[in-house]
């Protein structure tokens, strides 16, 4: 089995509680307007074996928090998505944490064929044009949904948002661009845009391949 993957990061700090393992898988047919993942939208890129995924999760299992699950939309992988939450159980006993674009109603059978895989859940698409006041919501019509005991750390997310919400964890890749995981208040990547232009450096967002400066 391949699996179409984005980037895979340890640790993250703004996806769920603790120091997270955060794996994005590639590809999303939902391309909700205003996104800030644009780069995670095409399919036909990011193919690895599933040994492969695997392999790299159990390097960080050990030390991580958790996982959490992003992309692009996970459910476009459902088969892939299953085994990379069975290879986690049996590489660690921490939380497993999913975004999706996806309302429940719509993923209620794959949960009923893989039951306990998923601990909690963030459902529903990003809407630019709701507000954003709930904490890890792109926009409030987003709903956080409990499915086990070991989901019920994520039950303090409940909540308005507060500035501590919106901090971003910043990675490197191999090409020198600048990565950033976490949920940005809707003016943050327009203003920190416009302070790269004020100190003399280039930045261009997801859409022209990732957030970076140079």
């Amino acid at each position: 089995m391949t699996v179409a993957v984005s980037r895979i990061h340890f640790p993250v700090t703004t996806l769920g509680p603790g120091r997270r393992l955060g794996v994005w898988l590639q590809g999303c047919s939902l391309r909700c307007s205003g996104c800030i993942s644009v780069d995670t939208w095409d399919g036909g890129f990011g193919q690895v074996t599933l040994d492969s995924l695997l392999e790299a999760v159990a390097v960080h299992a050990p030390e991580a928090d958790g996982l959490t699950v992003s992309g692009g939309e996970p459910f476009e992988q459902p088969d892939a998505l299953a085994a990379l939450l069975l290879g986690w159980r049996q590489a660690s006993d921490r939380s497993v944490f999913v975004f999706t674009g996806r309302e429940f109603t719509d993923i209620e059978p794959w949960l009923e064929r893989n039951p306990g895989l998923i601990d909690a859940l963030m459902t529903g698409p990003f809407r630019s044009d709701l507000p954003q006041t709930l904490a890890l919501r792109g926009s409030d019509n987003q709903r956080l949904h409990v499915l086990t005991p070991l989901g019920a750390e994520m039950a303090v997310f409940e909540r308005l948002s507060t500035p501590s919400d919106r901090r971003m964890d910043v990675m490197f890749d191999e090409d020198g661009d600048v990565w950033m995981a976490g949920i940005p208040a809707r003016a943050d990547v327009a203003r920190l845009r416009r302070s790269l232009h004020a100190a003399g450096h280039r930045a261009s967002t997801s859409a022209d391949k990732g957030l970076f400066a140079e």
